[in-house]
């Protein structure tokens, strides 16, 4: 895998995590949808030694309009074996491989407002990404350590993934070793002789889930776990670990229950009060979310509590089951809010701080892909990450600056009046416009307008000023010694924000909110000190650019092209980099990366050479630079000088992503590059 920096990690995991629900939605979703799926009645037996599932799925739906034919979506890696209609007719399904779907022609129309059933029964093999959804990635999985059924993975018929809100009771059948985890109020069976004699001669247990409240209970995990409760807060809490990270649980618990209350706090009760958080293997999405189910990777589960990652994932029992998206248009209704959940959890647990290095990941997101107004999202490709940075980053910035604008107690009422009165419905941005400007006692459309329905965002220069006041002061008083007098530019004709002003003074530092409209906007501001320093936005409250966020969105630019295997275009982007700062040690290494996958192994030693001689920023590509170079020289048959870096390596004292015991496992055997590796650290 190609070595992260913690802010560009964060900011990736993020992006992967938005993958599960972003990237996966059907082309046509952004289409009218026909029908709505009201309620599914599944029966499924999974043989995990074999990867199969046999199933049958009860599907009723209603008309949004006359329609004659039901078109659902089904991994590729099922096959319909017999679809029924209410009245028990066998009808004819068409598969269309290269959409996913199904295509029921019905036994006669269907007029809008009305109601039928269809029943399909299925079967198929789950192991691998070939058939899914997503190009190349796996999102469902049946195995014998664990089973992985998400809802993206359309297991089942789907219908507008991530818009039609429905019912389901689930039957899953599975080995009687194994413990099934879904959504809703659960029932387990008595333990059976497996249907399917002939493949398999263990013995099968049932559990039932019912999820009656119209939401996306689609997600369903099976597998050997440890089980960890805590019933702390009033929050029903279930930590399913795999055995080798059972002593983590109570770790993990503690830290999801203070998120689960603090989101309470915010947004007011969850759609449910019991909450599962589940380890899921390494091969599918970084975490995954449905009712009462916050699912993380193996890789996540570590002595140091991932608690951004667990954060954003339980913030969606709020974000996505609670309150979902009416159209694509609103998806950042869903993603952004997730992302600014974090960011305020972050806030509460790290402090300011924390919250600025969140908002300064965020920003660079919004604007590493700002070409579509955010408004108009559903014109993107959905695998694109141009769609994932706009819906989470942007989206999360937005409440950001909204923040800002309305101030925390109108700000926090906005989002929870919005989330009580969406609860249990799709929202639109309309209804959220309509809730902020009733909290904040005014018209907000300027607001809206300007983040939603352009794109751009400012950078802002000032020049001013400085006189030295002779007024004398009346006795007893204290009087302004100084006056400041400018203005502040930027390039947006019809930008309009309230933008923070700070000035450093021998003295007390003075603050001040000014109204920015248009490109220049004239400010005055007294003070007691002599003003030393004036700076714009200091808390970054308002979406802007600089020289810092144009490099990191280059850089996270070519960090997608990387994971989409375009090299040539990756290093276009790096390069851009450069060009706003040469001695970026980050664009160095980047660099370094792209050559080393292509073993192009002199042209990478030279760049890692030249991270080494950069500005240090982030200063963990000291560390992975010395390493990455003793892999060279242990690949080129250079023991000695190997052995050098390694040692150099374990001078810095930075174990940032475990580089020390990576350099003092290759002190102790050479590297060797793994066929067909296509990270930089040849794993």
């Amino acid at each position: 895998m190609f070595l992260e920096p913690r802010r560009q990690r964060r900011a990736l995991t993020n992006f992967l995590v938005l993958l599960l629900l972003l990237v996966s939605l059907p082309m046509w979703a952004a289409e009218k949808t026909r029908l709505r799926v009201d309620d599914y009645q599944i029966d499924a037996e999974l043989t995990p030694h074999i990867h199969k599932i046999s199933a049958r799925a009860k599907v009723k739906f209603t008309a949004l309009e006359d329609i004659s034919a039901a078109t659902f979506e089904l991994n590729n890696g099922l096959r319909v074996t017999k679809v029924t209609d209410d009245s028990g007719q066998t009808l004819s399904p068409e598969r269309m491989t290269q959409d996913f779907t199904v295509r029921v022609q019905l036994a006669k129309p269907l007029s809008k407002g009305s109601s039928t059933t269809l029943t399909f029964e299925y079967d198929g093999t789950l192991d691998s990404a070939d058939d899914s959804p997503v190009q190349g990635l796996k999102l469902a999985s049946i195995n014998d350590d664990t089973s992985y059924l998400l809802y993206a993975g359309r297991w089942f018929p789907v219908n507008a993934y991530g818009i039609n809100r429905f019912t389901a009771t689930m039957n899953i059948t599975v080995p009687a070793h194994m413990v099934v985890i879904g959504s809703g109020k659960e029932t387990a069976g008595s333990t059976a002789p497996s249907k399917k004699a002939a493949t398999s001669a263990l013995p099968t247990k049932t559990f039932t889930f019912t999820w009656d409240k119209p939401s996306f209970p689609g997600t369903i995990l099976a597998g050997t776990f440890q089980e960890f409760k805590s019933d702390e807060a009033g929050v029903d809490l279930h930590v399913f670990f795999k055995p080798t990270h059972q002593n983590l649980g109570a770790m993990y618990a503690e830290t999801a229950i203070k998120e689960f209350t603090y989101y309470v706090t915010l947004y007011g009760v969850a759609p449910s009060s019991s909450l599962k958080v589940v380890e899921i293997p390494d091969d599918t999405v970084p975490s995954a979310w449905a009712p009462e189910i916050a699912a993380i990777a193996s890789r996540a589960v570590t002595d140091k509590v991932n608690y951004r990652l667990l954060a954003n994932t339980i913030s969606h029992q709020w974000w996505g089951v609670s309150v979902s998206p009416a159209t694509i248009d609103d998806w950042w209704l869903c993603d952004g809010f997730a992302r600014y959940a974090e960011a305020r959890y972050v806030e509460n647990a790290a402090g300011s701080n924390g919250l600025e290095e969140v908002v300064k990941d965020m920003s660079v997101g919004a604007l590493a892909y700002d070409s579509v107004p955010l408004a108009t999202i559903g014109k993107l490709d959905m695998f694109s990450p141009e769609f994932q940075s706009l819906a989470t980053d942007k989206g999360a910035m937005i409440l950001h600056m909204l923040r800002w604008v309305e101030g925390d107690q109108k700000y926090d009422l906005t989002m929870r009046t919005f989330a009580t009165k969406y609860a249990g419905k799709s929202a639109s941005l309309d209804d959220f416009e309509a809730v902020a400007e009733q909290s904040y006692g005014d018209k907000l459309t300027w607001f809206f307008t300007q983040w939603l329905d352009s794109t751009g965002a400012p950078e802002f220069k000032t020049k001013y000023t400085v006189y030295r006041l002779g007024t004398r002061c009346p006795a007893g008083q204290r009087c302004a010694g100084f006056r400041i007098v400018g203005q502040i530019t930027q390039d947006l004709d019809l930008f309009r924000m309230p933008v923070e002003l700070k000035v450093d003074t021998d003295g007390k530092t003075e603050e001040k909110r000014i109204d920015v409209v248009g490109t220049d906007s004239a400010f005055t501001l007294e003070t007691f000190g002599k003003p030393r320093r004036i700076s714009i936005d200091p808390e970054n409250r308002v979406l802007r650019n600089s020289p810092d966020v144009k490099l990191r969105a280059s850089i996270q630019r070519g960090q997608a092209l990387v994971q989409q295997g375009d090299f040539a275009g990756a290093l276009t982007e790096y390069n851009k980099a450069l060009e706003v700062n040469k001695n970026s040690s980050l664009a160095h290494y980047r660099i370094a990366e792209v050559f080393f996958a292509q073993k192009n192994y002199q042209a990478s030693a030279n760049a890692y050479r030249d991270a080494l001689n950069g500005d240090g920023d982030p200063r963990w590509t000291e560390v992975w630079s010395h390493i990455q170079l003793g892999k060279i020289f242990d690949i080129t048959g250079q023991r000695e000088r190997a052995t050098n870096e390694y040692r150099q390596a374990l001078q810095t004292n930075d174990n940032t992503q475990g580089a020390l015991e990576e350099a003092r496992k290759y002190l102790q055997k050479p590297f060797e590059q793994q066929k067909n590796s296509s990270g930089a650290n040849g794993e």
